[in-house]
């Protein structure tokens, strides 16, 4: 739970450009109360839920701003921990090496995991997009479900193949 501080820490609170008000609390505080993996994911959209019931938030642009926002602080907790599962990948190799062991990499498995997926995430969202035939709900269509694959594999990263 120490990132949640840094996310707290790293997040702005407003969005003046756009006269939109963002906060991560809500997902932040969400996440402070379980640790189970599929609690966890209705963590996801909590704050740009917010932001957007917010004044400024129910329009295209606003609504896109909101979601940016949060995949943002989704982002951020998705690297944390890669880099976290990363390490131990490395440390677990070393090991392996050590006692004779001839398996695939781990580290190199974990990285070449997270380039499919997000080539993965990339494609699904552009999908989404185009379901929405070129009409202006498709920016925050798009980053809505950047925002949730994003938050999904980071809380993937965490509890699954966490410590």
């Amino acid at each position: 739970m120490r990132f949640l501080l840094v996310l707290t820490l790293a997040l702005p609170m407003s969005v003046s450009a756009q006269d939109v008000h963002f906060s991560g609390d809500a997902t932040l505080a969400c996440l402070t109360r379980t640790e189970d993996h599929a609690a966890r994911l209705m963590c996801a959209g909590l704050s740009a839920g917010n932001c957007i019931n917010a004044p400024g938030g129910q329009t295209t642009v606003g609504m896109v701003d909101c979601f940016d926002r949060e995949w943002r602080l989704w982002d951020l907790m998705l690297n944390q921990n890669y880099q976290a599962r990363m390490a131990e990948a490395k440390v677990r190799d070393k090991e392996a090496v050590g006692y004779g062991q001839s398996v695939a990499k781990e580290a190199e498995t974990l990285r070449n995991m997270q380039r499919s997926w997000i080539s993965y995430r990339d494609a699904a969202c552009t999908y989404e997009r185009s379901l929405w035939g070129g009409g202006t709900g498709g920016g925050p269509a798009t980053v809505a479900c950047m925002m949730e694959l994003t938050a999904a594999q980071a809380i993937r990263l965490e509890t699954r193949f966490g410590p």
